[in-house]
């Protein structure tokens, strides 16, 4: 489940968005002013994409812009305004966004780019995970490995050290077919003598945990992680 964050202080027209984006199956967390989306961000919080009015009665729509680049630069952000089309279209691509509406707009039009945005940027591939800075997008998770948070939408799932270093084993080798031996260095160590049947226990308690990885077995060798 991809998770949209909405900036947008019309309150009519937000609850308006965030119905719709919602029909599509996606989580939506919506913010009506500057202050409260720039919280979310020092808490380094990133979705999977940012749709943002840049007009906001508290806080300057391009700054938070800048914000959520200089936190991720490679998140998508959809940004709309009732202003000067050109002058915001060419300053908010200048500043890293990926698409522009000019206000008024039907929300379906919203809707349409915002999914064929998550398309390019998170399934463009079905062979490799979409990587931005210290965080590993793998819908509908988000890795953060600077904090050694898994989050699915605003629920953290807690791993162990050892259920964490598993995963990133397989994010960092998606689609690759790694065997028990290989599994065992990368998450007890060269100097682990025990048995390869703990890499089997782990799997199982990481599968248990997050259910939307697709870790395949590999008899008589080991596991690979595909695309959901």
């Amino acid at each position: 489940m991809y998770q949209i964050y909405l900036v947008e202080d019309e309150e009519n027209l937000n609850h308006l968005l965030t119905s719709y984006l919602e029909k599509e199956g996606w989580s939506v967390t919506s913010f009506f002013n500057g202050t409260d989306a720039s919280i979310a961000l020092k808490k380094r919080q990133q979705p999977h994409l940012w749709i943002l009015d840049i007009m906001l009665p508290d806080a300057d729509g391009f700054e938070l812009l800048r914000e959520i680049k200089a936190l991720d630069a490679d998140v998508p952000v959809i940004f709309i305004s009732a202003r000067d089309a050109d002058l915001d279209r060419i300053l908010g691509l200048e500043l890293g966004s990926d698409d522009y509406l000019a206000k008024p707009f039907l929300p379906r039009e919203l809707v349409v780019r915002a999914k064929k945005l998550l398309q390019r940027v998170y399934e463009k591939s079905a062979n490799h995970l979409f990587h931005s800075a210290h965080l590993i997008h793998c819908p509908p998770y988000i890795i953060d490995v600077e904090k050694r948070m898994v989050k699915e939408g605003e629920k953290a799932i807690d791993l162990t050290s050892k259920e964490f270093d598993l995963l990133l084993a397989f994010a960092n080798n998606f689609t690759y077919a790694l065997s028990r031996e290989q599994l065992l260095e990368k998450v007890w160590g060269i100097n682990y003598f025990g048995s390869d049947r703990a890499v089997d226990d782990l799997v199982r308690r990481l599968r248990k945990k997050m259910p939307h990885l697709r870790i395949e077995t590999i008899y008589g060798f080991g596991y690979r992680m595909m695309a959901p």
